[in-house]
């Protein structure tokens, strides 16, 4: 199990929301370590909108909790009923988010003891809603000055790190080589990975559009990632089609080097586009292998011989078309990372 750097911040915004209470003299602390809790999140970006919303949903939280309070005490129904009202509110004001903390909130409002004066219920939801504001600032303060995040980075370094799952999977994966449940837990690894790259994009699309101003190389370089998801992900879909039509499909006996070889070769290209982006082989070294000629060859080559075919071997022609798919992928990101490295 890998501890990555949230998960000591969480601990630091944690340890620095209860000291703080203490300096403060406000009881009882863990309401601040769980606000921390909360409110630690992935990016700059999010930290300071989630700092935003919590600051509405949470006085307004306050408020009607210390109006239902007032008049009903810790009645359980009273508090359901407020809670009910919170969430609907946060709702409205499209703050979904925010709804978990709020509520904390509105309960640890609520749960003054008995019958108390109109001044001493306000004093006790002040000081409620101070614990849970500290708690949130601790988490601001720690996710911005204690390493703070770097989608950029950890985007391109995780996309290289589903490329070799992927490569490994595309190299065998005609010649049948992995054991089936190896190669399904393969399968099913890179699909988590492709989906925690698709969170990771919209991280780093969040920094670049929201807290920067765009330049147009911050725009270029948005959709050079977004091109390497894109295609990692038609790489994806070869498998899955593969596993449906291919080895189902009847074949004549060269036919599976033939499918092995585009393969080979447009994999080979992709991870020669990975390096030159990475600045570690030269802008001119990949020449494209002639891959679009060649995938075009290739798709219209398993067209002629097996299209009209009535013995099950059209779906050959439906994983060409998939490969053909993903080497066209291939070569638009070449193209966009030519741009990007000239610029």
């Amino acid at each position: 199990m890998t501890l990555g750097a949230r998960v000591f911040k969480t601990g630091v915004a944690v340890t620095l929301a209860l000291y703080a209470s203490m300096l403060l003299n406000l009881s009882p602390p863990i309401i601040a370590a769980v606000a921390a809790l909360f409110a630690m999140q992935p990016s700059i970006y999010r930290s300071w909108r989630y700092l935003l919303e919590q600051l509405q949903t949470n006085t307004l939280g306050a408020a009607l909790a210390l109006v239902a309070g007032y008049f009903f005490q810790n009645d359980p129904i009273a508090v359901g009923v407020t809670c009910i009202i919170v969430i609907v509110l946060c709702r409205q004001l499209k703050m979904e988010e925010s709804i978990g903390l709020t509520l904390v909130t509105v309960i640890a409002v609520m749960e003054a003891p008995g019958v108390m004066k109109a001044a001493d219920h306000i004093l006790f939801a002040l000081n409620r809603f101070q614990l849970t504001i500290i708690g949130i600032i601790s988490s601001f303060l720690i996710n911005i000055l204690f390493i703070p995040p770097k989608p950029q980075g950890q985007f391109f370094s995780h996309v290289q790190q589903v490329f070799g799952n992927l490569s490994l999977l595309l190299r065998t994966l005609i010649s049948n080589e992995i054991k089936e449940n190896v190669f399904q837990e393969e399968k099913e690894k890179l699909e988590r990975s492709i989906q925690s790259l698709i969170n990771k994009y919209k991280l780093f699309e969040e920094e670049e559009k929201k807290l920067k101003h765009k330049k147009f190389s911050d725009v270029r370089l948005l959709v050079v990632y977004k091109q390497m998801l894109n295609t990692l992900h038609k790489g994806y879909e070869i498998l899955e089609t593969a596993e449906q039509h291919y080895f189902q499909a009847a074949r004549a006996e060269d036919t599976d080097a033939d499918f092995d070889q585009i393969l080979e070769k447009i994999n080979k290209y992709h991870e020669h586009v990975l390096l030159k982006f990475d600045r570690i082989i030269k802008p001119d070294h990949s020449d494209q292998y002639c891959m679009d000629k060649e995938n075009e060859e290739f798709l219209s080559s398993i067209m002629d011989a097996y299209a009209d075919r009535k013995d099950g071997r059209l779906r050959l022609a439906i994983v060409a078309a998939a490969i053909y798919d993903y080497g066209f992928q291939v070569s638009r990101l070449d193209k966009l990372v030519d741009r990007h490295i000239r610029e």
